[in-house]
């Protein structure tokens, strides 16, 4: 029980995250099917954030600025796919690594 209660700082971070970080807001929905998508979606994002984190020791809100920056674009010509995309930084490639669960 003591140890539970010593873990309870992890649900309080959650929470605070969940309306910060992964920009949760009121829900408008009418329908119980609507409202029970949403907080699905809400706690799957949340289960996603806690597997960023521990995998790669940063915090979800540097994973999400340092990525947001790195594009890839498919271009057709012809019968040919050819594929753009910025270099990833050593550190970014490292960490997505990780998150994939390779090391």
């Amino acid at each position: 029980m003591i140890g539970a209660y010593h873990q309870l700082w992890r649900i309080e971070k959650s929470f605070r995250m969940s309306k910060g970080d992964l920009a949760a807001r009121p829900i408008y929905h009418r329908t119980e099917d609507s409202i029970r998508a949403h907080l699905a979606i809400v706690m799957a994002a949340l289960a996603v954030t806690r597997v960023v984190e521990e995998r790669t020791g940063w915090s979800i809100k540097k994973f999400v600025t340092t990525t947001r920056r790195y594009r890839t674009i498919e271009i057709r010509v012809g019968d040919q796919i050819i594929t753009a995309a910025d270099p990833l930084p050593d550190d970014l490639a490292d960490v997505l690594s990780a998150i994939r669960g390779a090391h």
